[in-house]
């Protein structure tokens, strides 16, 4: 999604409006983690954009060096705090430069990052990002640092319209926060508590992207399934942005299974541009486990949606998070996501080993599962996935599938890479075909993670 893409017209006169003539500063911003963050950037550059900054990717052209951050796992901030070593050289060579730490690491590590990170200027929030003009023009004015982590129990940035740059796929943030608290996850500390924009100004939205080019929308939210707009909930509000944008595919993330309900399935199931892709994070097939993490919901619920998707859309793409040496968990427990696995066949998972994350409920559980019991443990669930999706692709071949292409191949220009409906990736031979092309295609060939066609 973020490699170059070949451009249709609209996009090509979307992204030669993207920097202001007239603007006169350069920030340099990098983005780790999910969606959400990604998300969050383009509102941060449609922020600046008004206060005069245009976006570079030459970091030593720039003014001012934002990183948006990600907290979810102790290795997303180990990998910030390694990049900030080297970003300490920028503000040695020019002590004038600004720098910022944004996002979720700002909200959760605030004091640590202004005590050990002295040549930090900033330290944003999620909920502050429209303070952050103002903050980098009082440091120049008064030396003074800025930081603004304050949650918000309305901030949606419902009036921003965010800043886009080139390809055929978007994302619309619905919703920002999380009610659940999973107790190994520091979303409710970092993201706030849950608040849902207007369904209007949503729609507003996919309309204004798909006049502009835009063919594919992510509807973002940490947990969308609890959208809440007066009465409208998470399927009201799909199956309007569908009949509103017929020409859009539309999906969504990500999903919590305790608020996933059967109305959001037969909504998926009715409308055609409502892709037929599912991510469901289960975390455990223990449900032993699953109520030391607060999940809320049992193993008979969620295969209960697990069946009613594959019932009503036959060939639905699926897919999953896993967290394997939770503590306290046991072999038998571990044996329960292995069998999972093979029960639902997803196509992909994303797994992880347990890490402590400070101010969650497991943070003051004994972390009792040993490290390399946790990697034997995350190998085995990677094994049997990397069978199962692999089995899955290799049983497409011979089909013949609608793809919409979104960009070159990232190993050749002469090929293109596009989705399915249900959100497997698709690589074919260029041809006639550009970006933004709704083509039938013939698959010819699998691996476990990719369709290779003619």
């Amino acid at each position: 999604m973020f490699e170059d893409l070949i451009l249709s017209n609209k996009t090509i006169k979307k992204r030669k409006s993207f920097n202001r003539k007239d603007n006169d500063k350069k920030v340099y911003i990098e983005t780790y983690g999910c969606a959400m963050n990604f998300s969050d950037t383009e509102i941060v550059l449609s922020v600046l954009s008004d206060f005069g900054y245009n976006e570079t990717d030459d970091i030593n052209n720039s003014d001012v060096i934002l990183l948006n951050t990600c907290s979810i796992r102790e290795n997303a901030e180990t990998r910030i705090y390694n990049r900030l070593k080297h970003l300490s050289a920028h503000k040695k060579k020019n002590p004038y430069k600004v720098i910022g730490i944004l996002g979720c690491m700002a909200e959760r590590l605030r004091k640590d990052l202004m005590e050990k990170e002295k040549f930090v200027d900033l330290i944003v929030g999620p909920d502050e990002y429209r303070k952050i003009p103002h903050l980098i023009d009082s440091l120049i004015e008064t030396g003074e640092k800025g930081v603004a982590v304050q949650l918000s129990k309305v901030e949606t940035y419902d009036d921003i319209i965010p800043i886009r740059k080139e390809g055929i796929n978007s994302w619309i943030s619905v919703m920002r926060g999380c009610d659940k608290f999973c107790t190994f996850c520091v979303v409710p500390f970092t993201r706030g508590r849950e608040r849902s924009r207007k369904v209007d100004s949503i729609i507003k939205e996919a309309k204004m992207l798909f006049d502009e080019g835009i063919k594919d929308v992510t509807l973002l939210g940490q947990n969308v399934n609890s959208f809440n707009d007066d009465g409208n909930d998470f399927a009201d509000l799909l199956g309007k942005a569908a009949k509103a944008v017929l020409g859009m595919r539309f999906r969504y993330s990500t999903s919590h299974p305790y608020d996933c309900s059967k109305k959001l399935i037969e909504t998926m199931a009715e409308h055609d541009n409502v892709c037929n892709y599912l991510h469901l994070p289960v975390q455990s097939g223990s449900e032993r486990v699953l109520k030391l993490m607060n999940r809320l919901y049992t193993m008979e619920q969620y295969m209960g949606i697990m069946n009613y998707a594959k019932k009503l859309m036959p060939g639905i793409g699926l897919s999953t998070d896993i967290i394997t040496g939770f503590p306290a968990e046991r072999e038998e427990d571990h044996k329960m996501t292995i069998d999972l696995l093979e029960e639902v066949e997803y196509d992909g998972a994303y797994t992880f080993a347990y890490s402590p994350r400070e101010n969650t409920k497991s943070y003051r559980m004994t972390d009792d599962v040993p490290m390399e019991v946790k990697v034997r443990r995350l190998d085995e669930i990677i094994h049997v996935q990397r069978k199962v999706s692999a089995r899955i692709y290799k049983n497409m071949v011979g089909r013949t599938e609608e793809v919409l292409i979104e960009s070159n191949s990232k190993k050749s220009d002469d090929y293109l890479m596009g989705r399915t409906d249900c959100n497997k990736s698709v690589i074919l031979p260029k041809g006639n075909n550009k970006t933004g092309d709704l083509v039938n295609v013939k698959i010819v060939k699998s691996n476990s993670a990719t369709l290779f066609a003619e």
